[in-house]
C-alpha cells in the first residue's frame, strides 16, 4: 500500500537514520553524506527525500532532490555535481531548475520571445525526463510547509502557485499521494477560515465515524470472504479540499456530503472488482446518481476505479471506490510509478509514457504555437483544463481539452485533415463547426481535396475553433500563402528604414541567427508580416555599423526628403506641411504598421497597413498613398478600442475596468451586449493609451481574468 506522511519536524528521524534506511548503494550514501552540512538545506533535502521514497522513485532522482536544495543557494555548482555526483544526476537538477519557468504561466505581463524560450525549454525538459516535474513538485510541498510562519502575502503567493499550477500539474500525470497534498496545503493559506472550519468539524464527529467505518469494514470484509472474493476493505482518509469542492460544487452542507464516511476495496484482480461490486449493491442500497465506472472509462490522467454510493447502517451513506492493487499503485503514483516498472514488464513502463504523450505533442507543435503567440494558451489548455473523450470512425479513444468543435478534431488528427474539412458528423449526423464535442461522441470529418481554410475560423469569438493548436494551425497556413508578398514588402520596408539612418543595406549573416530565422528571406517576411517590427532590425544594425557617409552607396529610389507632419508624433515623407489625423476607421496606435492616404481638405488620413477601409480607397485612388511613420512610440496617446468576449457572469465589468485602472490605462468608454440564452457576453472598451505595447500588455491583462475566452482590438 501507499503510506502517507504523518511526520512532523520535531519528529522527523536523523538523517543517519534516514539513509540507513533507503535502498542506496553504499557509495551513493557516502556522497549525500558528504554534503549534508547546513541543517537548515539539510531538512528539506531530507523532506524532498522522504516524500520521494514513497513514490518509489529511483536512485537518481534521491540524490537529485538532496542536493537541490544546495544548488538554490549556489554552495554546489554545476561543476561541483559532474565532479560528486556525475553527468546524469547534474542534468537532473539541471532540468528542475528550469521548472521555474511555469511560473510564466501565472505571469500577467505580455508573452515574450524569452518568456516563450524558457516554456518551451522547460516542457523539453519534463518531456525528456518526468522525474524534474516530480521533484519540483517535492520541493513546493516542503516550501508549503515552511511558510506557515511567513507573512500572509508570501503563504498566499506560494499557495496560489501551487493550487493553480502545480497541483492540476500532479492530476494531469496521476500522482494522486502529490496532488491531495498539494491541494490541502494551499487551500490551508488561501481560504484559512473555510479550512478551519471543515477540519473542525471533521475532528468533533471523528471517534463515532471511524468505529462505524471499523464496524462497516469488517461486516464488508465478512461478505467479500463469504463470496470468495479476494479483496481488502480499508479506510479511505478524506482531504479537506476535496471535501470543500464537493460542498461547493453540489451546494450542499457539511452533513450531507455522502463521502465523510469513505471506504476502499482493493481487489488482486480486475474481475474481483466487479465480483465486489456485485456483493455490495445485493446487500445495500446504492445512489444509481453517484455511480461511475472509470475502470471502463479512465479518467484523462489514467485514473481507474469504480465509484459508488450506498447507504449502511443508520440510514448513514458511505462512498466506496474498487480497484485492483495496481490501479491503486497507479492512482497514487501516475508516472512516478514508471520506475517501478523500468526494470520489469516493458509493456507497462510504455503504459506509463502514455502520460506525458500530450506534452510530446505540443514540442511537436512548438513552432506554429509560437509564432502565433499561443503557446502559453496550448500548454494550459492541455494540462489544466478539463478534458472530452471522443471517439474516431475506428474506434480510437482521443481526449481533448473541454470546449473542443469537430474543427479542433480535424486539426488533431492532422494539419492538412484541418485544412480540407468541409463538415463534421457527430454520431452519424451533421453537426456545425460550432458543436461543443461531449465525452462519448463519435466524430467523422468530411472533406474536400481542394478545400482550404476560412480566415474565420481564427476568430476565438465565432466559436469555429476553440483549441490554440487550431487556430495557430490555421494562422501558420494564411501566413504561408502570403509570405512571397511579405518578403518583399518587408525587404523594401527595411531597406529604406536603413537608408534613413545611413546604414549599409548589406545584412551580416549574425542577423539571421539573432532572430532565430533560418534564411535572409525569412527575415524580409517576418518583418513584412509585422511579426518582427523593423525598427528593432535597424536599432541591432545600426550598432554594428558605421553610419554611411557617401550617400553614392544608397540607391537612388530610397533617398526621399522627410517632413514632420503636425500631430500624433507622424512623419511623413516627401510631401509639405500637411496635417495627420487618425483614422477612426482602424485608430492605428503607436508601434502599429501604418500608411497614409492624402484626403482632399483634411491633410493625411493614417491607417492601420492592414486596414480594408484604406485598401477600398486605394483601389479607387492608388496615387494618394503616402509612406509615413512614427517618429517616436512615446509621444502623445492614441484612442483605441478593445473587444472582449466572454461568459457572461456577475462583476465581469468590475473585474476588467479594475485591471485596467491597475495598469494606468485610461477607460474612455464601454458597452455591452450580453446573449442570454448562450450565457456569453460581448464587452467593448474604449481605451487610451500611448503605443501598441501598452496596448497589448493591456489585452493580456484582460485575458487573464476568469472566464474570459478571447481579447481583441475593436
Amino acid at each position: 500500500m501507499v503510506s502517507i506522511r504523518r511526520v512532523h519536524q520535531d519528529d522527523r528521524p536523523q538523517f543517519s537514520d534516514l539513509l540507513a534506511q533507503l535502498p542506496l548503494s553504499a557509495s551513493t550514501k557516502e556522497k549525500l553524506r558528504s554534503i549534508a552540512e547546513s541543517p537548515d538545506i539539510l531538512l528539506i533535502g531530507q523532506e524532498m527525500v522522504e516524500i520521494l521514497h514513497e513514490l518509489h522513485m529511483d536512485d537518481e532522482t534521491l540524490q537529485a532532490a538532496l542536493i537541490f536544495p544546495y544548488c538554490q543557494i549556489h554552495a554546489l555548482s554545476p561543476n561541483d555535481i559532474i565532479d560528486s555526483f556525475g553527468e546524469n544526476i547534474a542534468g537532473l537538477v539541471l532540468k528542475v531548475r528550469k521548472m521555474d519557468a511555469i511560473k510564466t504561466i501565472q505571469s500577467t505581463l505580455e508573452q515574450n520571445n524569452e518568456q516563450v524560450e524558457k516554456l518551451r525549454n522547460m516542457m523539453l525538459a519534463m518531456a525528456e525526463d518526468v522525474r524534474a516535474v516530480v521533484i519540483k513538485m517535492a520541493e513546493r510541498i516542503c516550501t508549503l510547509h515552511r511558510i506557515k510562519d511567513e507573512e500572509e502575502e508570501t503563504r498566499v503567493l506560494v499557495a496560489r502557485e501551487c493550487a493553480n499550477i502545480y497541483a492540476p500539474l500532479a492530476n494531469r500525470l496521476g500522482i494522486g499521494q502529490l496532488k491531495w497534498e498539494l491541494e490541502d496545503l494551499s487551500f490551508r493559506y488561501l481560504h484559512p477560515d473555510i479550512y478551519k472550519k471543515i477540519a473542525k468539524q471533521l475532528k468533533e464527529k471523528r471517534k463515532d465515524r471511524e468505529q462505524y467505518i471499523t464496524d462497516f469494514v469488517e461486516d464488508l470484509q465478512l461478505l467479500l470472504d463469504k463470496e470468495n472474493i479476494q479483496a481488502e476493505v480499508i479506510g479511505r482518509p478524506k482531504h479537506i479540499y476535496s471535501i470543500y469542492k464537493k460542498m461547493h460544487k453540489k451546494q450542499l452542507s457539511f452533513e450531507q456530503l455522502f463521502d465523510i464516511r469513505a471506504l476502499r476495496i482493493i481487489a488482486n484482480r480486475l474481475q474481483d472488482c466487479y465480483a465486489a461490486l456485485g456483493t455490495v449493491h445485493a446487500h445495500f442500497r446504492h445512489l444509481p446518481s453517484e455511480f461511475d465506472d472509470y475502470i471502463a472509462t479512465p479518467k484523462p490522467n489514467g485514473y481507474q476505479s469504480i465509484h459508488t454510493v450506498v447507504v449502511g447502517p443508520a440510514g448513514k451513506s458511505i462512498e466506496i471506490q474498487i480497484r485492483t492493487e495496481q490501479m491503486h499503485q497507479d492512482a497514487e503514483l501516475g508516472v512516478a510509478a514508471h520506475w517501478r516498472y523500468k526494470e520489469g514488464s516493458a509493456g507497462k513502463s510504455a503504459d506509463m509514457d502514455e502520460r506525458v504523450m500530450w506534452l510530446r505533442k505540443i514540442l511537436q507543435w512548438q513552432e506554429e504555437m509560437a509564432e502565433s503567440g499561443n503557446l502559453l494558451e496550448e500548454f494550459k489548455n492541455q494540462v489544466f483544463d478539463d478534458r472530452v473523450y471522443v471517439f474516431t470512425p475506428k474506434g480510437d479513444v482521443i481526449d481533448m481539452p473541454a470546449g473542443a468543435t469537430p474543427l479542433d478534431f480535424a486539426y488533431y488528427i492532422h494539419s492538412n485533415v484541418g485544412h480540407r474539412c468541409t463538415g463534421a458528423k457527430v454520431n452519424e449526423r451533421i453537426v456545425p463547426f460550432t458543436y461543443r464535442l461531449q465525452t462519448g461522441d463519435q466524430v467523422s470529418v468530411l472533406t474536400s481535396k481542394s478545400g482550404t481554410p476560412s480566415r474565420d475560423w481564427m476568430h476565438p469569438g465565432l466559436g469555429y475553433a476553440h483549441t490554440a493548436r487550431a487556430r495557430a494551425t490555421i494562422h501558420s497556413y494564411f501566413k504561408r500563402q502570403d509570405k512571397d508578398k511579405n518578403r518583399e514588402a518587408g525587404k523594401e520596408l527595411l531597406e529604406r528604414e536603413l537608408t534613413k539612418v545611413h546604414v549599409p543595406l548589406k545584412i551580416p549573416e549574425g542577423t539571421i541567427d539573432k532572430y532565430n530565422m533560418k534564411s535572409l528571406d525569412d527575415l524580409h517576411a517576418a518583418i513584412g508580416a509585422g511579426d518582427i517590427r523593423v525598427m528593432t532590425v535597424v536599432h541591432y544594425l545600426s550598432q554594428l555599423h558605421e553610419p554611411v557617409e557617401n550617400e553614392t552607396e544608397i540607391p537612388e529610389k530610397l533617398i526621399k526628403p522627410r517632413r514632420k507632419t503636425k500631430g500624433h508624433g507622424i512623419v511623413a515623407e516627401g510631401v509639405g506641411n500637411l496635417l495627420s489625423n487618425v483614422a477612426k476607421c482602424c485608430q492605428p496606435v503607436a508601434g502599429d504598421p501604418i500608411v497614409g492616404f492624402i484626403t482632399i481638405g483634411k491633410g493625411i488620413s493614417v491607417h492601420k497597413a492592414v486596414c480594408t477601409q484604406l485598401d477600398n480607397m486605394l483601389k479607387q485612388h492608388p496615387e494618394r498613398e503616402i509612406e509615413v511613420n512614427w517618429e517616436s512610440e512615446d509621444e502623445g496617446s492614441f484612442q483605441t478600442n478593445i473587444k472582449v468576449f466572454s461568459t457572461d457572469r456577475d462583476g465581469l465589468l468590475r473585474d476588467l475596468t479594475t485591471e485596467l485602472a491597475n495598469l494606468k490605462v485610461n477607460i474612455l468608454g464601454v458597452s455591452s451586449h450580453s446573449d442570454t440564452k448562450k450565457g456569453t457576453a460581448l464587452i467593448n472598451i474604449t481605451v487610451e493609451v500611448p503605443n501598441t505595447d501598452k496596448l497589448k500588455q493591456a489585452m493580456q491583462r484582460l485575458l487573464s481574468v476568469p472566464d474570459i475566452t478571447s481579447v481583441s482590438r475593436g
